[in-house]
């Protein structure tokens, strides 16, 4: 099965539309805070939230909706988390009901996310008096919406596929905001995915829930994980394919063709990073299972001395080993190779566990590209991984120092 990129975001997809206006929460009039995405038609629906025990009350909401497997729109807002709020639940519900206010679609088939500054009282009135604005734009407009709920990203995170089923095209889109607060675990900031594939609300459920291991799990920008974490899917069916109902070949394209796109937007959430200025993924081989090979791998990428000496363009491999040790697997470190590789060329720097000469002209060269890759080979087995992170910057101690203010 082909997988190919399109233009388009979350309107790829047939039967879907979105918004992004500025409505008010935001100081900066020229910022989008305000984002809409519709299907037509109810749709099968999924969703994977932060694992972080303090949630946004959106999160907690979403959650409640999905339950019944359906939806038919996400509604977002950038510039407040609506998070440790006394009446967030209830601001929650009323962006809920905007929507129905305005489409009659019912406020229980309405996914809410927000995300911002924490703890900080968010109020209903912007958007009540912008939401029949933000309405009247829905159209072809994902750009707009993958704008609305950036808060520090410097662009917006877009992607979107085309592949077949049978007989039938398929598409899937997807937006995504990233920066801080990214860490290994589910999931990774916000992320709304379109489809006009058929397929059960159960087993849409099991490919998400399996995909986010191997694509956002694996993106580590600061090792903090956020409140509001939120990933969620609609698969309306207007593609027309034969319902998926089981774990059949269409099942297996449908899985390879998203995880096309979140493996994409987790390269593009770790490139963006706060203050970051290259992207970094370590690829793992030679594990004895896939389970340790993504755990050695993320323990890698989340080491704040790794991804300062990346930012200085350093090649401290000790510092990859030093995270192997306390990554908690049972590895044999008298076989692990350590390489660095950019398309300045390829950089071996350790074998079976020790040092070997390299020319540090080379590595400098190697390491001042914008994107970098650190292969460590465990030499144990046969299972692989890759995550995804970025180098730690001053720009991040900055941008965070004043961040509330």
């Amino acid at each position: 099965m082909n997988v190919i990129q399109i233009n388009g975001g979350v309107c790829a997809p047939l039967g879907f539309k979105a918004a992004g206006i500025h409505c008010g929460i935001r100081k900066n009039k020229i910022k989008k805070d305000f984002a809409l995405i519709v299907s037509d038609v109810n749709a099968s629906a999924a969703g994977v939230f932060t694992q972080n025990l303090v949630k946004g009350a959106p999160v907690v909401l979403s959650k409640q909706h999905l339950a019944s497997g359906y939806a038919q729109a996400i509604i977002c807002n950038s510039g407040n988390a609506n998070t440790c709020n006394a009446n967030g639940m209830q601001i929650a519900e009323e962006m809920c009901k905007l929507v129905e206010r305005v489409s009659g679609i019912k406020s229980d088939d309405v996914l809410v996310a927000s995300t911002g500054v924490i703890g900080q009282t968010l109020d209903i009135a912007p958007m009540a008096n912008s939401i029949d604005e933000l309405y009247a734009n829905l159209g072809d407009n994902s750009q707009d919406a993958a704008q609305a709920i950036m808060t520090t990203d410097t662009v917006e995170k877009s992607v979107a596929v085309q592949f077949n089923l049978g007989n039938k095209v398929c598409k899937i889109g997807a937006i995504a905001k990233g920066v801080g607060m990214v860490c290994p675990n589910m999931a990774t900031n916000l992320i709304f995915i379109t489809t006009d594939v058929a397929i059960t609300p159960t087993l849409l459920q099991k490919a998400l829930s399996s995909d986010v291991k191997s694509s956002f799990n694996m993106v580590s920008v600061d090792g903090d994980q956020s409140t509001n974490d939120t990933c969620v899917i609609l698969a309306n069916g207007l593609a027309a394919n034969e319902i998926i109902d089981s774990e059949n070949a269409h099942y297996k394209a449908f899985k390879k063709a998203l995880n096309y796109c979140t493996v994409k937007l987790s390269k593009m959430i770790a490139r963006d990073g706060e203050g970051a200025t290259k992207l970094i993924e370590c690829k793992v081989t030679g594990a004895n299972s896939v389970k340790q090979a993504r755990n050695v791998a993320k323990t890698v990428i989340k080491s704040s001395l790794f991804k300062a000496a990346m930012f200085g363009a350093d090649a401290n491999w000790g510092r990859v080993l030093c995270a192997i040790g306390y990554s908690g697997e049972n590895v044999d470190v008298t076989k692990i190779d350590v390489e660095f590789q950019s398309k300045s060329g390829n950089l071996p720097v350790c074998e079976n566990g020790f040092g070997i000469e390299f020319s540090e002209d080379k590595a400098k060269k190697v390491l001042s590209e914008e994107e970098v890759k650190v292969n460590i080979n465990l030499k144990i087995g046969k299972s692989k991984a890759s995550a995804w992170g970025c180098d730690l910057t001053y720009d991040y101690v900055k941008i965070n120092g004043d961040y509330r203010t």
